[in-house]
């Protein structure tokens, strides 16, 4: 079939790197990219991060300026809501009831902060944290005497902690798991990052649940914890997840599950036409034997050249093995595969320093996932052994004279 138009729903990193990888790979027809937001699309990490720090402005993390758009002839329209895909005519809505047909079609919608209802949610001095514009509000609240109170201890709690703290302010961050993190990294090393935060002056209360935000005059100032202690705060940030955008693939009928479009390990839906990357893609793992579904930037990053690839005929898999990093403090750290199910926790370095390896493996001694901490020379190696799926002997693992590469050998 010959592809003529191509439509992308997403105006994030997806789908800007959707548009590169497009032109990159010679394609010469009618590109169209929508956009939620009233803004070119940007990287979304620097937000909880350098943003909230100071440290960047927009621009330094915006994909493309509106002239590569314009000399590379993508027709991108910020601030459009797509209100139906009609997969049987191959055509989306717009908001104001026309129609635009094509050839084939790029879910990259994203997420959206989880709301949470609670008495006072909705009070001012309440922030999430998904957009520029929520980020330069929460921004603006801070001062070296503001009271910050988190509700949420993930990734997103922990770095605006981390980034609130170096401004000055004064942190709370009530989480309900026994320790933050627990979800994504395990007891042994959440542990690390609870004391991180503690050690730089945080209030990290863990296995608390929030029960009310305490409102005065309409404003939000505090929280008061389900056994009645209660947290004073001018600033209330609710970091409890974020909820998968799927209205549109799941009123179009494309085959959903476990918060995802289920796609193949080329990205392709149940619809033929339609291809989905990023957040909301729940695809077939060709290295990992399993369905994976991240919301982190490497994928938004990287899962669109091969969508595209795709999309023009080719037949390429996304075979990157998960990935996310974070910043927080004098901690900075890169994580890849996929520990679920992991039995058993290596380190190697030194743990206290904060300046270690550490490995997640199953019953058999194989590396499901691996994390480098301060140290930015391991990643291709911690790689090569969740691939190898060699077993390897856990003293030497542990042992930081011992190369990675010894230990598939």
């Amino acid at each position: 079939m010959l592809v003529t138009t191509i439509v992308i729903v997403g105006g994030g990193l997806a789908g800007a790197k959707a548009a590169e990888a497009l032109r990159a790979q010679d394609f010469d027809g009618e590109v169209i990219l929508f956009g939620a937001e009233e803004r070119l699309p940007y990287e979304r990490p620097p937000l909880s991060k350098e943003f909230l720090a100071g440290k960047k402005t927009l621009p330094d993390f915006t994909v493309h300026d509106g002239d590569w758009y314009r000399d590379n002839r993508i027709d991108v329209r910020p601030g459009t809501d797509i209100d139906d895909l009609d997969v049987s005519e191959k055509s989306v809505r717009l908001p104001d009831g026309s129609t635009v047909a094509y050839d084939k079609l790029l879910l990259a919608t994203g997420s959206r902060s989880r709301r949470l209802d609670l008495p006072g949610a909705d009070a001012d001095g309440v922030h999430y944290l998904r957009t520029i514009d929520d980020a330069q509000r929460l921004s603006d609240a801070i001062t070296d005497t503001t009271r910050v109170a988190i509700v949420g201890g993930g990734w997103i709690g922990l770095e605006v902690a981390a980034s609130a703290r170096e401004r000055g302010a004064e942190v709370t961050v009530a989480e309900f798991a026994p320790q933050p993190l627990l979800g994504a990294l395990g007891p042994e090393v959440a542990e690390v990052f609870a004391d991180l935060h503690r050690d730089h002056g945080v209030d990290l209360r863990t296995g608390v649940e929030v029960a009310e935000i305490i409102t005065e005059g309409g404003a939000a100032r505090g929280l008061r914890l389900a056994g009645g202690d209660t947290v004073d705060a001018d600033v209330v940030l609710i970091a409890a997840g974020a909820v998968p955008n799927l209205e549109l693939a799941e009123a179009a009928g494309l085959a959903t599950a476990d918060g995802g479009v289920l796609v193949g390990a080329g990205l392709q839906s149940s619809d033929p036409d339609v291809f989905a990357v990023g957040d909301i893609a729940n695809a077939e793992h060709p290295l990992l034997h399993t369905r994976v579904r991240t919301e982190h930037w490497a994928n938004a990053l990287n899962q669109p050249a091969v969508a595209v690839t795709n999309m023009l005929g080719g037949s390429e898999e996304y075979s990157n093995l998960p990935y996310f990093f974070t910043d927080q403090f004098d901690l900075g750290m890169e994580y890849t595969g996929l520990s679920t199910g992991y039995e058993q926790v290596v380190f190697r370095g030194d743990v206290a320093g904060r300046e270690f390896v550490v490995f997640w493996l199953d019953g058999d001694a194989h590396v499901l996932a691996g994390m480098q901490v301060n140290i930015w020379d391991q990643l291709e190696g911690i790689k090569e052994l969740i691939t190898a799926r060699a077993t390897v002997d856990t003293a030497r693992l542990a042992n930081p004279d011992v190369t990675l590469a010894e230990l598939i050998s």
